[in-house]
């Protein structure tokens, strides 16, 4: 099972965190609040643990639970402290409307992530097209893409810990692909789906 930590108190990072308790993984909890860092840890049970703002991560799988305008600047302020090891970014840059991508341009939050991590930190992209109730209640599959094939691994291993199944779709620059999908999740919401509770899927056909 792997180490965890879960930059971040929201939704997310409470949903992640309990799949990964359930999972049998640790889980540590950092938040710029610690009283709220605090608090989850202790709903999230025994073995969670808090880390301090900042401070070097316990897990070796480093999830960055924050909205996307948040993602890069914690990431810089961390700065070395990410050295060596696997960032996981599960943001979505909507714009206002949630029609587009909030930067506009063939980036994406992960990509830019990379520029700012320290000399040995990998990034991956992850979780971005599940609604966070579908992936508190479902079986979705998880989608990933990333550089470093030691890196896309271990989050595959995590994943599968979830008891959910992992699809790499390739590399770093895949994931503005990926960010792209999040907001066809949200107009499939909107439109012909009509509701939040689904995921988008790959159905192979039977050899």
């Amino acid at each position: 099972m792997s180490k965890i930590s879960i930059i971040g108190t929201g939704n997310m990072a409470r949903t992640i965190g309990a799949r990964a308790m359930a999972g049998g993984n640790t889980v540590e909890i950092m938040g710029r609040d610690q009283s709220k860092a605090a608090g989850l840890a202790k709903a999230l049970g025994d073995g969670a643990t808090t880390g301090e703002w900042g401070t070097t991560p316990a897990g070796d799988l480093v999830i960055v639970a924050l909205l996307y305008n948040g993602v890069v600047p914690a990431v810089a302020h961390y700065g070395d402290a990410l050295a060596g090891k696997v960032i996981v970014d599960i943001s979505n840059p909507f714009n206002s409307t949630f029609d587009g991508l909030a930067h506009g341009e063939e980036t994406s939050i992960a990509q830019e992530v990379a520029k700012v991590a320290p000399a040995g930190a990998r990034v991956v992209k992850a979780f971005n097209t599940v609604f966070r109730h579908v992936l508190e209640k479902g079986r979705p599959d998880v989608f990933i893409a990333g550089d470093d094939a030691q890196a896309k691994a271990s989050v595959e291993a995590f994943i599968e810990s979830l008891g959910l199944r992992p699809l790499d779709v390739g590399g770093l620059k895949m994931a503005h692909w990926l960010e792209g999908a999040g907001v066809v999740t949200v107009g499939l919401a909107n439109h012909g789906v009509g509701n939040v509770d689904f995921a988008l899927s790959i159905t192979e056909l039977p050899v």
